[in-house]
């Protein structure tokens, strides 16, 4: 590892490593309150959050209303979510080869043109489904260009914050969404509040009108033209980096093992716990709840510490709560260990965050999103179905024993490998204030 010294000498270059902080960060508010342009990214984020969960409460509404059935939500469900997240590695390169600001203005126009279709036309459940599927689409392009902005938006010492103020925004909004939907639904019906969601995606281009054009940054040897050829990149980029590679794989691991919580949360509560729907909602309530106070806590952190530590200690904590939670014996129980998983999420999140934006090429980066949280949907869906499996073959507090036990090993094998993987990388000082040649003005 190079000297403290002299990493606080050298500016960042794309694709270098950038683990260690150094001097203390702006803090959150202070942040948003200077930076006109974060502050834009973090109002659309979180305007266009709020819209989709209110969207996606009055679309199951509509869905079990008209066709009565649960596979027919579950289609929903996987139109919106798993079916976009196979095209990650593609929608990702969007965002290399364009304006950044103009990929996610226009993605919201487009967004909201499709909501404000469903909402007027509410159409048959095929053609429903068909809408969904390419909104969902539009805002798979969307995320990775709005992940792979803040890096141009912020100083290399202030990422961990920026990620986290966002994260702290997104998530608070979709908490909320839901109770605004509930509170509205009488009001305005279903077909309002997928017009209140089509208005929200045309107020977020509005925020995102503060930013300044963020133009892609061609390489040699970025890939030949066409999807595949550019979309590549990317995925090769997550796999050729020992670093890069042992947080993909942590993570997809760490989702693996723990994403049929949801799921296994409703039998715990009901047949193991011996409880009511109430109880249900209560623990699914859990992680959200403390996804939000931990994107709080370490936005106010400002980033100090380690971001392979905590991207560690992420998969760690979030994995326990799963293996305490099958331990647990009541619901109070229960909630609090899910709670605490909630703060592991927000932990590995804002961590695989900021080490992606560090360690990828700005060129690379809308790809390597793209392709490392649609390999995350992927390892999402995957653990529906097997959990699904292991639920019916075992029990609900089996299975979080064995989800959370195999996650807790992912997060030791991850910490190994990164303690060797880190020697060998150079740093630069993160938190020095330096501007990168890649950053903000």
């Amino acid at each position: 590892m190079t000297d403290a010294g002299a990493a606080t000498r050298q500016p960042r270059q794309p694709g270098q490593a950038t683990f260690d902080t150094g001097q203390e960060n702006n803090g959150v508010s202070r942040l948003l309150g200077t930076n006109r342009p974060l502050r834009g990214l973090f109002a659309a984020r979180c305007v266009c959050g709020t819209g989709d969960s209110l969207s996606l409460v009055a679309l199951m509404l509509h869905v079990a209303d008209t066709a009565g059935q649960g596979l027919a939500i579950a289609l929903l469900l996987l139109a919106g979510d798993f079916a976009p997240s196979l095209l990650g590695t593609f929608t990702g390169a969007i965002s290399d080869r364009f304006d950044r600001r103009r990929v996610m203005i226009l993605c919201e126009i487009g967004q909201a043109l499709i909501m404000l279709v469903i909402a007027l036309w509410l159409p048959a459940l095929p053609i429903l489904l068909a809408l969904v599927a390419a909104r969902a689409i539009i805002g798979q392009v969307f995320m990775p260009a709005s992940r792979a902005a803040v890096p141009a938006l912020v100083a290399d010492r202030d990422l961990p914050v920026a990620n986290s103020a966002i994260g702290f925004g997104t998530n608070a909004a979709e908490v909320a969404g839901p109770l605004i939907a509930a509170a509205l639904v009488p009001l305005v019906s279903t077909r309002g509040l997928l017009l209140v969601d089509a208005v929200t995606f045309l107020l977020s281009a509005l925020f995102l009108l503060r930013l300044q054009p963020l133009p892609a940054r061609p390489v040699n040897g970025d890939g030949p033209d066409g999807p595949p050829g550019q979309a590549l990149p990317g995925i090769s980029c997550l796999l050729a980096n020992r670093a890069l590679l042992m947080i993909f794989v942590g993570f997809i691991a760490t989702v693996a093992f723990n994403g049929i919580d949801d799921v296994a949360l409703v039998l715990f509560a009901k047949e193991t716990l011996g409880t009511g729907d109430w109880a249900v909602g209560l623990l699914l309530a859990a992680v959200g709840i403390g996804l939000v106070v931990g994107y709080a806590l370490l936005a106010r952190a400002g980033g100090q510490g380690s971001m392979p530590l905590l991207l560690v200690g992420g998969f760690f904590v979030s994995s326990a709560g799963n293996l305490l939670t099958g331990l647990a014996w009541a619901v109070g129980a229960a909630f609090t260990v899910q709670a605490v998983r909630g703060l592991g999420i927000a932990a590995m999140d804002v961590a695989a965050n900021t080490l992606l934006q560090r360690l990828v090429p700005a060129s690379l980066l809308g790809r390597a999103f793209g392709s490392f949280y649609g390999a995350v949907g992927v390892a999402a869906a995957t653990s529906y179905l097997a959990g699904g499996l292991l639920l019916d073959a075992t029990s609900p507090r089996t299975t979080f024993l064995l989800a959370g036990g195999g996650g807790m090993l992912t997060a030791l094998l991850v910490a190994l490998g990164l303690s060797t993987t880190l020697r060998d990388l150079p740093t630069t000082a993160a938190g020095t204030g330096q501007q990168r040649p890649d950053g903000p003005p």
